[in-house]
């Protein structure tokens, strides 16, 4: 049905949480998304919290030292928050194309079969019985054992690992995660076990409901899939699905999101919102076409040079409006246009909020 883009971006807000109701805990928020961007560990808390009824870095650092959230590799190379009972099926339809793709790489870095089963049974035996290890200490255990990890080839065997569902980020260390097994932290019997045809579908049906409406190619760029396989997902949902047509663009989204919608009028406080969204969110990142939520002519001054590093961005009715940053105990903000009173007032709020969560 054709519609305003106001209405897309009214859904999308819907859809991640950030206008209408929150989620009550970070798993239900990374359940919700079924995945969120976590490279940078820092702005993906907050991309949790903020969705969530009171948003507390403690609170999503419990979820993920009880295994109620997990880290890895699950599609496009990327670190991602994901459920641990995700993960697996996760991993079943990206991994084969992910790991297809680094063959040339591996055998840049000399990488052989063999160093991967090596680092495999090194790093599995030094995990088992719910033991931890940082990154660094990985790498020591593969040094001392004759396993090169320089020149790259360290992180490639913890992606490789993590690709094949050995290892994963679980509990936090310091200021990040330490490595643990997938069979302890995310065991085959809470998994979910779909065959590839419901895997398939429940990628999309999963991606719409934290990210809808949006085009099939904004999905093959989520998950760096094929587009033949987003269309045989499309064609299983059927009836589940319906479209949106804006500016001549169709966006599938989920019925239920449509029927929600609807049923939720925007409110005054809604119109009126400002939020401040981390650096990577999934509102700006999670789509290969970002034109209904910012100007092209806008987006270097959110990615500088166009480098691939994300600022924090000032949301405003759906579209980016600006960028921010925290300076010591004040966040200082970089609208593109001059706000309102009222939408001032609005952003020194979401500022507050952020440094309550920030501590």
């Amino acid at each position: 049905m054709p519609a305003r883009r106001a209405d897309l971006l009214r859904m999308r807000r819907l859809a991640h949480a950030i206008d209408g109701p929150r989620e009550q805990t970070p798993a239900d928020v990374t359940r919700r998304m079924l995945a969120v961007q976590a490279q940078d560990f820092g702005a993906a808390c907050w991309a949790i919290a903020f969705r969530t009824v009171a948003p507390s870095r403690n609170a999503v650092l419990a979820d993920l030292d009880a295994g109620r959230i997990v880290r890895s590799w699950p599609m496009r190379g990327t670190l991602h928050f994901v459920p641990p009972e995700d993960l697996r099926w996760m991993l079943s339809v990206t991994t084969e194309r992910m790991l297809a793709g680094l063959t040339r790489r591996h055998r840049q870095l000399e990488l052989e079969p063999s160093d991967f089963t090596r680092a495999r049974d090194l790093l599995t035996s030094a995990l088992a019985g719910g033991r931890a290890l940082s990154r660094a200490d990985a790498m020591e255990l593969w040094e001392s054992a004759g396993i090169a990890t320089g020149g790259q080839r360290g992180y490639h065997l913890l992606y490789y690992l993590a690709q094949t569902g050995v290892i994963c980020w679980g509990p936090t260390l310091r200021t990040q995660q330490a490595l643990v097994l997938v069979d302890e932290w995310a065991p085959p019997e809470r998994a979910r076990r779909l065959d590839p045809d419901e895997a398939g579908a429940e990628y999309l049906r999963r991606y719409l409901a934290g990210h809808g409406p949006a085009t099939v190619k904004d999905f093959v760029w989520w998950t760096k899939g094929t587009l033949a396989s987003a269309r045989a997902a499309v064609a299983i949902l059927g009836d589940e699905l319906t479209t949106l047509e804006v500016d001549g663009v169709e966006y599938l989204l989920g019925a239920e999101l449509a029927d929600r919608a609807a049923s939720l009028p925007a409110t005054r406080s809604e119109r009126g919102a400002v939020q401040l969204l981390p650096a990577f969110d999934e509102y700006l990142l999670g789509y290969q076409d970002r034109a209904p939520v910012i100007d092209d002519a806008l987006f270097e001054r959110v990615v500088p040079g166009k480098n691939g590093v994300f600022s924090p961005v000032l949301v405003t009715q759906g579209r980016v409006a600006g960028t921010w940053r925290r300076a010591g105990t004040a966040i200082e903000t970089a609208p593109f246009e001059p706000l309102s009173g009222a939408r001032a007032a609005a952003a020194e709020r979401a500022a507050a909020a952020y440094l309550r969560f920030a501590g």
